[in-house]
């Protein structure tokens, strides 16, 4: 089958080059400079044009949910978890926003950056902050602890952002983002990660302008972010085009996306990122977030996971996807953000049937109605077929039911009892173990 992301092509939603035809298409050079400092400790794959970098924000972007605040032994916990789950830059926070914050960090550069596995991984231990000298330095004094230290500054692009939040001109933000990247990298960032905030309502040649100044200055990944989740899937990969056919230097550099979920296309702008060359996605666990949420870490995971070989042209990614499951419920708990039932991947529903020709299906052969194999995911079902009896299941499901309750019924018993359960299950949503007992007990007296 051809890959969706052949040549970066949506169909004929995305051309191949620039509307600015005097500007020649860039091919990008993967085995930058970059990926070549990060290989010896990120198991030598930065440098592997396939391979999919995650960018895990949860405990930075994802606390920034409302309601979302988590203690210092619960973020803790969570950072370590993320690192079982092996993804490649942690985002603990923002250094300068609070002692509290800056001790964190540095806790987690200390203790978690510099646990090197016998396969040579280790997360680089990453701090956000402000394109300000006070705030650049804080992040340097609780991150260069770690074995790979990474600053992921920022500066807002957009008319709108930078006439009303910043109250500066395009040539004086263009100034603060190159003056404040060469500053990081004077102080012994090796690792400098720059974001455009609101790069999907700036103006594309600006966007070209500032990206290549930082380039210049010294930021070893550049960072587009739909900071408010504006984008459509095809626009946003045509960006991601534009940027990679119009910037000088964006050969030498990690391409990132930032997608937010205000239209419930975070997952699909990132996986357009992905097809458009982009090769580091920030994600968070369950998709928390700002407002409406991230890109959710086990969507875009599980779907490279099952599709990057196919359609997504041989992108991997290197996550333990059997941790997915725990990760997912202890930032629930942790968070106090309860998940929706029908959440992909990790909702309570993902791996449940209770439609009668679904659940025949499932005790027929598992594929029939999931794609995804639940054991993929560390989750670990209450039953075998994930069946869960209602109004709408059907007589082999009721069967089977029986069978692991220890009773067998004969044809005629199974069909009286069968009617007798339907009406039970007209009135009550969550039929349990002892209900069906007392139907049988009802039957033999």
């Amino acid at each position: 089958m051809t890959s969706l992301c052949a040549n970066y092509s949506f169909g004929n939603y995305i051309s191949l080059h620039s509307k600015n035809n005097s500007v020649p298409p860039i091919k990008r050079n993967f085995h930058s400079s970059y990926g070549i400092r990060c290989s010896n400790i990120q198991r030598g794959k930065l440098s592997d044009p396939n391979y999919v970098t995650i960018f895990d924000t949860t405990l930075r972007d994802g606390e920034q949910a409302p309601g979302a605040s988590m203690t210092a032994k619960q973020k803790m916990e969570i950072a370590c978890q993320l690192a079982k789950l092996g993804v490649d830059v942690i985002e603990v926070g923002f250094p300068a926003a609070s002692q509290a914050e800056f001790d964190l960090v540095k806790l987690v550069a200390q203790k978690i950056g510099n646990n090197i596995d016998e396969e040579g991984y280790v997360p680089m231990i990453c701090g956000l902050a402000r394109s300000t000298k006070e705030d650049i330095d804080r992040a340097w004094e609780g991150l260069k602890y770690a074995k790979t230290p990474m600053i992921h500054m920022f500066i807002a692009t957009s008319d709108m952002h930078m006439k009303y939040k910043l109250n500066m001109g395009r040539e004086e933000v263009v100034e603060r983002a190159r003056s404040m990247v060469a500053y990081a990298t004077s102080l012994g960032f090796e690792h400098v990660r720059f974001s455009l905030e609101d790069a999907t309502r700036s103006d594309k040649d600006f966007v070209y302008h500032i990206i290549e100044e930082v380039i210049k200055a010294g930021a070893t990944c550049i960072c587009v972010a739909d900071t408010v989740g504006c984008n459509l899937p095809n626009e946003f990969a045509q960006l991601i085009v534009d940027i990679k056919a119009n910037t000088l230097g964006i050969q030498n550099v990690i391409l990132a996306v930032h997608c937010h979920n205000d239209l419930g296309l975070a997952t699909a702008n990132t996986l357009a990122g992905i097809c458009a060359g982009v090769r580091q996605v920030d994600v968070t666990i369950n998709g928390i977030g700002e407002r409406a949420g991230n890109a959710s870490l086990e969507e875009i995971v599980m779907t490279i996971k099952y599709r990057g070989e196919e359609l997504l042209g041989g992108v991997y990614t290197d996550i333990n996807t059997k941790h997915i499951f725990t990760t997912s419920n202890m930032v629930e708990e942790y968070s106090g953000l309860k998940l929706q039932p029908n959440k992909a991947i990790v909702g309570a529903n993902a791996f449940s049937h209770e439609s009668g020709i679904h659940q025949d299906g499932m005790l027929k052969n598992r594929g029939t109605y999931e794609f995804i194999s639940a054991e993929d995911v560390g989750f670990i079902r209450a039953t075998e077929h994930g069946i869960k009896l209602g109004k709408l299941s059907g007589r082999h499901a009721l069967k089977i039911k029986m069978l692991e309750l220890g009773y067998i019924f004969e044809e005629k018993q199974l069909g009286d009892l069968f009617w007798r359960f339907k009406s039970l299950a007209e009135g009550k949503k969550n039929i349990t173990d002892d209900d069906l007992r007392a139907l049988i007990l009802d039957e033999t007296i």
